[in-house]
């Protein structure tokens, strides 16, 4: 099993989810958070005064998947979070031992 972790841009998140349901993703957890990377953050101006917004929000997805769907998830994501501009995110993939549904005890895939 896989464990991916995609930091895509807010407006890209119900596109990335819809993408995931047709492949038959059943399920994922979205978290909005903020950061920094190559972007640097960004300026501002509200009521005339300028500010640094210094971490930039995005939306973490985290997506438990089995080996064989992995691949497909992570072109899925790429694809439709890609802009082609900096700050489109990154996708990060782990390894993943176990799994376990905690109503029903189900465990490794079948938890998925």
């Amino acid at each position: 099993m896989k464990f991916i972790v995609a930091i895509v841009q807010p407006f890209k998140l119900d596109a990335v989810r819809e993408g995931l349901s047709e492949l038959g993703v059943e399920g994922l957890t979205a978290s909005e958070v903020r950061g920094f990377g190559r972007q640097k953050g960004h300026r501002e101006v509200y009521r005339g005064s300028e500010y640094t917004i210094n971490y930039v929000p995005k939306v973490k997805l985290e997506i438990a998947v089995a080996d064989e769907m992995a691949e497909r998830v992570i072109e899925t994501v790429q694809n439709i979070a890609q802009t082609g501009k900096i700050g489109d995110g990154k996708i990060f993939v782990f390894e993943l031992s176990e799994a376990i549904r905690v109503r029903t005890g189900e465990t490794g895939e079948g938890a998925l």
